[in-house]
């Protein structure tokens, strides 16, 4: 039902912006661009916008655009995988006659006139391929622009299909997305390519981590590390998951420190983490979520409650 009634509201609404959530992954973007460019190529008369903040380790994917606020009036808003509206890029989405959120994290913050949520789809982007598939008699067309932006959503939510939220349509959609013919070559190397300052943080963090009794293991990488490497906060994203193939660990947090505040990236091999992850600001999924807290005291409670989960699900 939530399916058609999103097909309707596209093809009702002459302009259509597309948010998506701040400090964005692939799946963010290609869930976002990849809509944006579906409804382009079955509906060439509409004005499809894309918005928010640009990461540039990911213009390779694409860029967003610019738009003044009155683009807004009268204009259908959807929000794509962005669980809480406090991380919605871009906060003008409030300002759009009607508003679409589309998401597969735990919905714990339900916002919108309408909404989407699917807790078992493996991405956000795996859930537009689906409305694609859905509003094919409606109209709706797909092309190697949207393919692409899609299956790199895919490929960047699984870790390349590793992740346990890959099913049998997960693979499914991935073997008809992959008959477009984009260079999936370049594609990985965009997602996977890492620059030489970011390896060297990575070895720095493979040579220094220690792993607990219960299984759990916290990095902190403070300012003047950051400054040391050459590195900005943001960047720190692309290693948060290379302690996953390491035997013994079971969950790991990676504490960042911005201007502002910590950043807490949590991720985990079993023991459930959002709910740790809500208590200090954030959440997510059970094994992958974010929060954030205020000073490097705080950072001790969330490890106290990590070391906790972890030992609790040794039992």
């Amino acid at each position: 039902m939530e399916k058609n009634t999103i097909i309707r509201k596209i093809k009702d609404y002459q302009t259509i912006i597309i948010h998506r959530h701040v400090r964005p992954d692939p799946d963010a973007i290609g869930s976002q661009a990849g809509l944006a460019e579906m409804i382009k190529h079955s509906f060439p008369k509409k004005n499809v916008y894309i918005v928010g903040d640009q990461d540039p380790s990911l213009n390779f994917l694409t860029e967003m655009d610019f738009i003044p606020d009155e683009t807004y009036d009268d204009a259908l808003v959807i929000v794509c995988d962005t669980a809480n509206q406090e991380r919605v890029a871009d906060q003008r989405y409030i300002k759009g006659k009607e508003l679409i959120k589309i998401d597969h994290h735990p919905n714990v913050d339900p916002y919108g006139d309408h909404s989407w949520v699917e807790t078992i789809a493996s991405s956000t982007s795996e859930m537009i391929y689906e409305l694609f598939l859905a509003g094919r008699e409606e109209g709706f067309q797909f092309n190697e622009k949207a393919a692409r932006l899609i299956y790199g959503g895919i490929v960047g939510d699984t870790g390349r299909f590793l992740f346990p939220s890959t099913t049998t349509k997960t693979f499914q959609y991935a073997s008809e997305l992959v008959s477009y013919p984009f260079d999936r070559s370049s594609l990985y190397d965009g997602i996977y390519n890492t620059k030489p300052h970011i390896a060297r943080l990575k070895g720095f963090i493979l040579q220094n981590f220690q792993i607990s009794e219960a299984g759990f293991c916290s990095i902190k990488i403070s300012r003047q590390t950051l400054s040391e490497f050459g590195m900005t906060a943001l960047e720190t994203s692309q290693l948060v998951g290379i302690l996953g193939d390491i035997e013994g660990i079971k969950a790991w947090a990676f504490f960042v420190e911005e201007e502002d505040l910590i950043r807490v990236r949590l991720r985990s091999k079993g023991p459930v983490v959002n709910k740790i992850a809500a208590k200090y600001n954030g959440g997510g999924h059970p094994m992958a979520a974010g929060a954030s807290v205020s000073n490097w005291s705080e950072t001790e409670d969330v490890i106290v409650d990590l070391e906790k989960v972890c030992g609790e699900y040794n039992k």
